[in-house]
């Protein structure tokens, strides 16, 4: 074992980062507040936001075969000298509803499989307190839902209380949802349907309820099954439960540091993580009070590579996400949009938020409409509250991590549209960051917008023109493209701050201007436009933070003029 507590990455198993000693940010002090509200209840956040181990932690407190290890399993967290009186109380069922696997020609039959195998040990584990023979019994009920009845009758004879947890519930019926469209996902939450079924059990069967997913569309199709669940996502009391806030990320690099495993400074680090992994809130309660939500995920990935290595990762983003990102793509159905929802993607790429209002939860029938397709964003973790815009809220993209997913996408849409060569924009990247030469950079880019709108129009004014340049812009590994940054009293169109960390031979950064013309401007209206251009991105430069931000490098300012869909004039101020 390590004489430090070595990082969890990848670790979701409450009892087993207790035993095997390995840093844990405590969260056991929500347990109290969660007692104190409705017995049944769930949770929607962003998926590797620590929702498994959270779960794992309430299954170790309430569980009646580990109430003598108490004291052991928590010891020095916050819990473990405010212990409630429903400590270790409960027999706890937990369903993991994204370990169900199969064929969707045999899905029923994959879940009945996995409730009887959790059921079944279920009854082993709690055979003590019913009666000898119990768990066989249970086991010989061939059905699962007859071994829900079982252990449900046997358990209100003896008056025991059951607490049942749920990690994913939305996986299983989102899976279908993707897989085989709105007509099987209604045939299995409506009716007759077999997962509705069993949610009919929960509601008499057990004392406590959690759950949590990333997703309310389940919910609201099951409501009428299962109506008694409160929905405690943008509760404010909830909103730092899940994640981590930036003091418990410096709390974790000091403890490192302490120990001799971290050597470079806490800003450093802060300063690096933060415009990729923070930003996250989920309450418009404390939208100006609260501090904002790490990925704790995204934050243990990177500390790892720090801690193991000591240099940061290569790549910001944890490679092991794309599957959750391709599992989102379908999930919001990124390849099935129609005009509406479209633009709803593109006014978001280029403006970094929109104007809305939230729906707590949703029916999979609603899916397609544009403002439930934002409120789905926002539970996906690609929009978070920003700040209150009279009866509604700004919502914005969190961070570089969700940005990039965004221009991604918009990528793979003008690639579909029209093969592009990047090899020379990949060659134009290196001579503006490494030697200066900036004009091969953006004729590359005017180029590539030329040609994909002429295939289609696809970008039409300069709000889409924006989302096309930062799409673009973000394919160079030099620069973390920052749009719409607020620069002495005003916000420029780009600036390409330096990513000095992983490359330190970087030489120039850039603010970029863009402005747009419509196809019919006059020569004199450009030139106009241009004139208020340089006064622009001259106040830009005064900024105090951009000499901060530019490091040791030579800063361009650049300003770049679009008539139609083709380059007027590119220049430097």
């Amino acid at each position: 074992m390590s004489s430090y507590r070595q990082i969890p990455y990848g670790i979701s198993d409450f009892r087993q980062l207790r035993r095997e000693d390995w840093y844990y940010v405590d969260k056991t002090m929500y347990i109290q507040r969660l007692e104190e509200s409705t017995p049944f209840k769930f949770l929607v956040r962003p998926r590797r936001f620590g929702k498994s181990v959270f779960l794992s932690m309430m299954q170790a407190y309430y569980d009646i075969n580990l109430r003598d290890q108490f004291q052991e399993i928590f010891k020095g967290l916050w819990i473990a000298d405010h212990p409630t009186p429903l400590q270790g109380t409960f027999q706890v069922l937990t369903l993991d509803f994204s370990l169900v696997l199969g064929s969707i020609d045999t899905l029923e039959q994959s879940f009945g499989r996995f409730c009887n195998v959790v059921l079944d040990d279920f009854a082993k584990r709690y055979e003590h307190l019913y009666y000898d023979g119990f768990a066989a019994d249970v086991k010989a009920e061939g059905f699962y839902g007859d071994k829900f009845n079982k252990i449900y009758l046997e358990a209100k004879e003896r008056q025991h209380p059951l607490y049942l947890i749920v990690d994913e519930y939305d996986n299983f019926t989102n899976n279908v949802l993707n897989v085989e469209g709105e007509a099987v996902y209604h045939a299995l939450t409506h009716g007759e349907g077999f997962y509705r079924g069993v949610f009919k059990l929960f509601k008499a069967m057990f004392n406590r309820v959690l759950m949590m997913g990333v997703s309310p569309v389940t919910m609201d199709d099951l409501t009428s099954g299962y109506n008694v669940a409160l929905n405690i996502t943008q509760n404010s009391l909830f909103n730092q439960m899940l994640g981590f806030s930036e003091d418990d990320v410096r709390q974790m690099i000091r403890y490192y540091q302490d120990e001799g495993k971290i050597t470079c400074g806490e800003e450093e680090l802060i300063a690096e993580m933060k415009p990729w992994y923070d930003n996250y809130c989920f309450s418009a309660e404390i939208v100006d009070s609260d501090p904002k939500m790490f990925n704790c995920d995204m934050v243990l990935y990177y500390l790892h590579s720090v801690v193991t290595t000591g240099k940061s990762p290569k790549q910001m983003i944890d490679p092991n996400t794309r599957t959750d990102y391709r599992k989102m793509q379908k999930l919001i159905r990124l390849d099935q949009l129609d005009g509406n929802r479209l633009g709803v993607l593109h006014e978001i790429a280029s403006k970094g938020y929109i104007i809305n209002t939230l729906k707590e939860s949703f029916p999979a029938s609603e899916l397609t409409d544009p403002d439930t397709f934002v409120s789905l964003l926002f539970y996906y973790g690609m929009l978070t509250i920003g700040e209150l815009y009279g009866a509604k809220l700004k919502l914005i993209i969190p961070n570089n991590n969700v940005r990039l997913q965004y221009y991604n996408y918009l990528m793979e849409e003008y690639r579909r549209i029209l093969r592009y060569d990047h090899s020379h924009l990949d060659q134009a990247y290196d001579q503006a960051a490494l030697n200066g030469d900036w004009q091969p950079m953006l004729q590359e880019i005017a180029k590539a917008y030329e040609q994909t709108t002429s295939v289609r129009q696809l970008i039409e004014g300069e709000r889409n023109l924006q989302g096309f340049m930062n799409a673009y812009l973000t394919l160079t590994p030099y620069y973390l493209t920052a749009p719409e940054m607020e620069l002495n009293h005003g916000f420029c169109d780009f600036f390409l701050m330096p990513d000095l960390s992983r490359y330190p031979m970087i030489r120039h950064s850039y603010i970029l201007e863009l402005k747009y013309l419509k196809a019919d401007a006059t020569n004199a209206e450009a030139d106009a436009q241009w004139k208020e251009a340089e006064a622009q991105i001259r106040q830009y430069a005064q900024a105090p933070m951009v000499q901060k931000m530019m490091g040791n490098t030579t800063l361009h300012l650049l300003i770049m003029q679009i008539r139609g869909y083709q380059l007027v004039r590119a220049g430097k101020v």
